[in-house]
């Protein structure tokens, strides 16, 4: 049995945290003596042997961290990579990164290729690395397993998983209620992903719609497949359901370059902005400038999410008590594209 288990399992039968084990086994004296007991009751009932790195006594730190990233050219994607890897950079941590795809085969061998590196702790960056079905997860619960695993944007219960998100769900709640309370009818939804964050985004706003007795239409939720360099494509997606007979007062985007398309559709037809459409973004990023008026945006607080994350994870490794799930409101920065 001492070879199956880990300072994970330990922490799970004791109820406390791998970092309160890790101090029991350095001797510290920062644990209460009924916690010290509880642990060393059940070490010696399963027979558990520490590592080094159970122990944190940090022997075999590389201070180096593994970054992963489906795609680096995507701008919200590298304005996350700029800000985790400059707070680490401070604290004196390297990084290594590597842009996995969006396929999972990619995602696993990246993976594996930066635990083979010994770094001593991986961050993956975006929503997209959580499946929907529990088992496409368990490459993530393996190498919890190993290091501490930092989520950027995703939610997902595990050992040794350290959650960073927006309340994504609320936000895009919010600014559509507050469409609806200006007295919009029809909003079109447009959204881009099917990731765990897309999917809160979109529930978000089903919910205001059906906290005001709104039936969702389906042809007010609309998902662009094309790339996210495309906003002409978007400018065309959204002329096609126009020309179709689709009415709309509002869109709300689940991201600003969805919203800059929707913005070039109507200068392209002639639709006033915000007196006969309003615009809502997602990100507000820089591309929220790119138009004219500039474009309303929900700031889901990228930066203050990245240190946060890079907070955490220097705790962690010190063998702090540090928080698994933290979660940051968004807010609806309004400019020139709505008038709410």
């Amino acid at each position: 049995m001492s070879n199956q288990m880990t300072i994970y399992d330990i922490s799970k039968k004791a109820g406390v945290s791998i970092a309160t084990v890790s101090r029991v086994l350095n001797g510290s004296t920062n644990v209460k003596p009924k916690t010290r007991k509880k642990v060393m009751d059940i070490i010696e009932q399963y027979g558990y042997k520490p590592n080094a790195f159970a122990r944190g006594l940090g022997l075999n730190s590389m201070k180096t961290i593994g970054i992963l990233c489906a795609d680096a050219s995507d701008l919200y994607l590298a304005k996350a990579l700029y800000y985790i890897e400059q707070n680490l950079r401070e604290n004196g941590y390297n990084s290594v990164l590597c842009c996995t795809g969006y396929e999972m085969d990619s995602r696993k061998e990246s993976l594996n290729l930066l635990l083979s590196q010994h770094v001593d702790s991986v961050v993956m960056v975006g929503s997209n690395f959580i499946m929907n079905n529990p088992e496409d997860n368990m490459y993530v619960n393996d190498a919890a397993a190993s290091v501490p695993i930092m989520l950027l944007n995703a939610d997902y219960d595990c050992n040794n998983v350290y959650c960073t998100l927006c309340d994504d769900y609320k936000a895009t709640q919010d600014a559509t209620e507050k469409m609806l309370n200006a007295g919009l009818k029809n909003i079109l939804y447009l959204y881009n992903s099917n990731s765990y964050s897309g999917l809160k985004k979109l529930a978000g706003y089903q919910s205001a719609l059906l906290s005001h007795d709104i039936a969702v239409k389906k042809e007010l939720l609309q998902c662009f497949k094309g790339s996210n360099e495309d906003i002409d494509g978007v400018k065309n997606f959204i002329e096609k359901l126009y020309l179709k007979g689709v009415k709309f007062d509002g869109i709300i985007a689940s991201d600003d370059f969805l919203a800059v398309g929707a913005m070039n559709f109507a200068r392209a037809n002639k639709i006033k902005v915000p007196s006969e459409l309003q615009i809502i973004g997602y990100n507000n990023s820089i591309l929220t400038h790119c138009s004219e008026p500039p474009i309303s945006s929900i700031d889901n607080r990228l930066e203050d999410m990245c240190i946060q994350l890079v907070k955490t994870l220097i705790g962690t490794l010190s063998q702090n008590e540090m928080p698994q799930k933290t979660i940051f409101s968004g807010e609806l920065i309004e400019r020139g594209s709505t008038k709410l």
